[in-house]
């Protein structure tokens, strides 16, 4: 059966109908960055996102009265958070010719860079560009930049695979609109092909060739320009991650599309991939059909056919997913209403063959990677923690921007943005090792061994003043949230366990709260909803426990749960110890919570 798309929407929401007549993804705004305005229009920022920026304003210079005072965020696309030394010395002369000083580190391993005028903008992304890298996929409705675990270990196979597809990917399902040349480059070539994809063509691969190929069953489009989007793209933004059994450090769950990749375990050759579908963690509040889903369990693909798997999934998405109410278009709304079983059949029919069974896997487990592992080849890696992945000179704190700027022109090492906001410094050399803690120590950049456990494990969006979804903190609050939490385990007994905490200021999930064991999602101006019941696997979504608490003494509405999980946790046979506080609060769920907080004469 070959898969037909269903019938024309009854009616296209607002922004499919601006994606259908943006002239595949230049207008309004080409018309609009020729004027000598310092903002655009809500329509030219709607597309923009394809390009890879957001407009913004700081609402902490917000005056009565006064116009807004506008900039722009631009989102690098950096498969697998791999970034060269040239092009982090450019985004740091960037940051500080022609952004606001600094540079963030994203949740899905890429940079960040804010206060960009309008009329800087086309330099900035030409700059980009011209060096082998690209905005294009950053944001918007369409594949965003491809995860994978950063560990770049040369002597396990099964990892070197993963970095291999995640580029393969990324090029794969990659916009094909000129209008990211026309726009930002007057329609030239760039001075740098992207070096994902040097790779790629030096490896042999020919990813244009992977895209067009067509089987005949409805992934490829007869469309001129976008053969896997057609002029309306995707009904909302697209995530995969990649990573090997076990290794959890993405949490892989929370993509569109999930890919663990399986080698021989006697020669390392890649066997193909165990396939899961449907995960994503935007929601609103109070409204019942959004919600945060952890993605299901495919089936198993093989090696050869895994780039048409990927492109049956995303046509899957493209030509079913809701199009009529964007607050339901992720595809995890489209594997909910199906069911995984005729999910898996809808998929199957782009394909043209079934999923193979579901590969037996090992438990999972989350790292951040930090410190020194031996990479393979007597080469090292070392990572190391950037609170809330905020690249800057502290008053007060680490110099981290002068002390990357400094390691990257002495060492020339390649970076990798990890999943958790922070970095890895590639193939080090073991003499070198001194050096790089030298130069990291004298900026105040601490040791891993010196940081709280709960910093480490801690994620926040940036939230204010920025970001135009926010409704309260997150990355400059959560210093303050990390060491009250800390204060209150002292202060019950608790000081020894590692909770992984996470906030948003708003429900979207940007820093992924709802799959940690402890979560303040924005609610309100100074007010969180507290989530529990995540796990340190991060392989499942965790439950609401409380709505509307203030940030001024959340201690008193956490601390009855603390004390519960203090009196009442055990230990799981195997296990090295008690569970941890995640594990105990899913063990329970929100009805056994309450009811163990009752019994010791507490209520939330």
């Amino acid at each position: 059966m070959v898969a037909e798309p269903p019938a024309k929407p009854v009616k296209l929401d607002k922004i499919n109908i601006l994606k259908l007549n943006s002239q595949n993804l230049r207008e309004p705004v080409k018309s609009q960055m020729a004027t000598e305005e310092v903002f655009i229009s809500h329509d030219a920022y709607q597309i923009l996102k394809f390009h890879g920026s957001y407009m913004q304003d700081d609402r902490d210079k917000r005056k009565k009265g006064a116009e807004k005072e506008y900039s722009f965020m631009l989102r690098l696309k950096m498969p697998g958070g791999e970034c060269p030394p040239a092009l982090y010395r450019l985004l740091d002369d960037l940051s500080r010719d022609y952004g606001c000083g600094n540079m963030r580190l994203t949740t899905r391993q890429t940079f960040q860079l804010h206060g960009v005028a309008k009329s800087n903008l086309k330099h900035v992304i030409r700059s980009i560009m011209d060096v082998g890298s690209s905005t294009v996929g950053g944001c918007g409705d369409v594949n965003r930049n491809v995860m994978a675990t950063p560990a770049p270990f040369t002597d396990r196979p099964a990892y070197a695979h993963v970095r291999h597809y995640t580029k393969l990917i990324a090029e794969l399902l990659r916009p094909l609109s000129p209008a990211f040349a026309e726009l930002w480059l007057d329609g030239e070539r760039t001075a740098s092909i992207e070096y994902w994809r040097r790779d790629l063509l030096s490896a042999g691969e020919d990813p244009d060739a992977a895209m067009l190929r067509d089987n005949g069953r409805g992934a490829v489009l007869a469309h001129p320009v976008e053969p896997l989007y057609g002029d309306l793209y995707l009904p909302r933004k697209f995530k995969i991650g990649v990573t090997v059994p076990g290794d959890n450090s993405l949490d892989v769950y929370t993509n569109d599309i999930g890919l663990v990749a399986i080698a021989d375990a006697r020669t390392g050759a890649l066997e193909g991939f165990n396939v899961m579908a449907g995960g994503g963690l935007g929601r609103t509040h109070g409204k019942d059909t959004t919600f945060a889903r952890a993605a299901d369990h495919i089936g198993f693909v093989r090696a050869d056919r895994a780039l048409e798997c990927c492109k049956a999934i995303l046509a899957a998405q493209r030509d079913h997913g809701n199009r009529e109410v964007r607050a339901n278009a992720r595809m995890k709304y489209l594997v909910h209403t199906l069911g995984v079983s005729a999910f898996r059949t809808l998929v199957e029919s782009y394909m043209g063959e079934p999923f193979e069974p579901w590969r037996a896997l090992p438990p999972w487990k989350y790292s951040d990677w930090m410190g020194w592992h031996e990479q393979g080849g007597g080469k090292w890696f070392y990572g190391f923690n950037i609170e809330q992945g905020r690249i800057a000179d502290r008053e007060g704190g680490p110099q981290i921007k002068t002390a990357l700027r400094e390691i990257v022109d002495t060492f020339g090492f390649t970076m990798i943005c990890t999943p958790n906001q922070s970095l890895i410094l590639r193939d080090v050399d073991a003499q070198q090792r001194s050096a790089v803690e030298a130069a990291l120590r004298r900026h105040g950049v601490l040791p891993i061994e010196q940081i709280d456990p709960l910093t480490r494990l801690s994620m926040a969006c940036v939230a204010l003043p920025t970001c135009g979804l926010a409704i309260t903190e997150a990355e400059r609050r959560m210093p303050s949230v990390i060491a009250r939490i800390r204060a209150l385990l002292d202060a019950e007994s608790l000081g020894a366990e590692e909770i992984m905490v996470r906030a948003t200021g708003c429900p979207n999930g940007c820093a992924r709260p709802y799959m940690a064991e402890l979560a303040f999602v924005g609610d309100g101006p100074d007010t969180y909803q507290l989530w529990v019941g995540g796990v340190p696997s991060c392989d499942r979504v965790g439950f609401p426990v409380v709505e509307r608490v203030k940030f001024e003494g959340f201690e008193d509405v956490l601390r009855p749960f603390l004390r519960a999980y203090r009196e009442q946790r055990i230990t799981v046979p195997g296990a090295r110890g008690p569970e941890s506080f995640g594990e105990y609060c899913s063990r329970l769920g929100k009805a056994g919570l309450e009811a163990a907080l009752s019994t010791a004469g507490s209520k939330w």
